[in-house]
């Protein structure tokens, strides 16, 4: 009876001999794969867009087609540091913050 208690029984010292650093090791492997595939399907493609949008906007003058983020076609008459004024209709000018314009009409 003590023989099978023996057997089951795990290495002296509390089992937290060698094999304890191999383990601890084992639970971070899983971590660095969410990282890495957090990293590649979210953060990088976010920067890239918006690293994107921003060449956009540096880009921007007068007389560009654009459209905004809430969706006004309008053509660009000015632009200043942080404001685009757009023309959206003949005589119609309107003053937008430069980050809310969306993309640049393709005509």
């Amino acid at each position: 009876m003590f023989g099978l208690a023996f057997a089951m029984a795990g290495p002296p010292g509390g089992g937290a001999g060698a094999g304890g650093g191999m383990a601890a090791f084992q639970q971070i492997i899983p971590l660095v794969f969410m990282f890495a595939i957090f990293y590649f399907l979210l953060i990088r493609p976010q920067q890239k867009k918006a690293k994107e949008h921003k060449l956009l906007l540096d880009a921007l003058k007068k007389g560009d087609g654009v459209i905004t983020a809430g969706g006004v076609h309008g053509k660009v008459t000015g632009v200043d540091d942080g404001i685009v004024t757009l023309e959206i209709a003949t005589g119609v000018n309107i003053k937008i913050t430069k980050s809310y314009i969306a993309s640049i009409k393709k005509d």
